[in-house]
């Protein structure tokens, strides 16, 4: 292979590039395959969907790039059958239900969610709220969908809170969950950039954590790991996800079947920022 694989974010997600790791971790892993095969990585940040789509024909009809990886997975999305129809390969990150035969690298976003709840649950947390990224996209409903199977089945109050992945808006959503009519004593975040945030905000304000409120956060980073009180986090290795993600588009383009690849396992980190719900002791 001697190419680039192109990767588009749309601008609702760019200011996310310069401050959350998971993006830096992603390409890291994505170029430390691609990059010994002779191939690298063509980020491109556009203003919308529509955008995206001329980008991808744009690309088919000059050859830009020899494949693509497809983000941000939502309901409905048109990318998958406009890639296929443009005969451009690609893989997904994350699982599609639509009808392009495309292959996709797909973490396991309900195991996570139910190592929190089993946890926090475990800990004599009877309501747990959630600050969630946008409704839109496929990979919040799997989370959102087994939070709510999860909180019937262990008998625990959900409520969730629906954000943009933001520092501001992490901060904005903790407080809307904290001043409800019925108190949380966990919360947990679908990302460490909003965690931070709303951990900082709270500890200024006099809240106590882990005393009063535990707080996880969705990603791990050294952004958790250096916190005050250091966060407890859903860990998944993004640098490992992006060399599964590398190593689906070298088979793509050595024409192999396509399949669905499985992400790195998720595990909860414990660290000092998840305690016993005060009720519990």
């Amino acid at each position: 292979m001697s190419g680039t694989i192109g990767l588009v974010l749309t601008a609702t997600l760019a200011p996310r590039v310069g401050v959350e790791p998971f993006f830096i971790d992603l390409v890291a892993g994505l170029e430390d395959v691609l990059m010994p095969a002779g191939g690298m990585v063509l980020l491109l940040v556009v203003e919308d969907t529509a955008e995206e789509l001329a980008t991808y024909e744009r690309w088919a009809a000059d050859r830009t790039v020899d494949a693509v990886v497809v983000v941000n997975l939502v309901h409905g999305d048109a990318r998958p059958a406009r890639l296929v129809a443009l005969g451009l390969p690609a893989v997904l990150a994350g699982r599609c239900p639509g009808p392009a035969g495309l292959s996709s690298v797909v973490a396991d976003n309900a195991g996570a969610i139910r190592a929190a709840m089993k946890l926090l649950a475990g800990l004599g947390h009877h309501t747990i709220g959630r600050v969630s990224g946008p409704a839109a996209l496929l990979h919040t409903a799997e989370r959102t969908a087994e939070m709510r199977a999860c909180a019937q089945r262990l008998r625990v109050g959900v409520r969730i809170v629906e954000a943009d992945y933001s520092a501001e808006a992490g901060v904005r959503a903790a407080r809307r969950l904290l001043a409800g009519p019925e108190p949380l004593t966990a919360i947990v975040f679908d990302n460490d950039v909003m965690a931070v945030a709303a951990e900082e905000d709270l500890v200024r304000s006099g809240v106590a954590v882990p005393d009063q409120v535990s707080l996880l956060a969705g990603d791990d980073s050294t952004l958790c790991e250096l916190a005050m009180p250091p966060l407890s986090a859903m860990s998944i290795d993004v640098h490992e996800h992006g060399v599964t993600l590398g190593r689906a588009v070298l088979d793509v383009l050595d024409g192999e079947p396509h399949r669905v690849y499985p992400g790195p396992p998720i595990q909860v980190r414990l660290r000092a920022s998840t305690g016993p719900a005060p009720s519990a002791g």
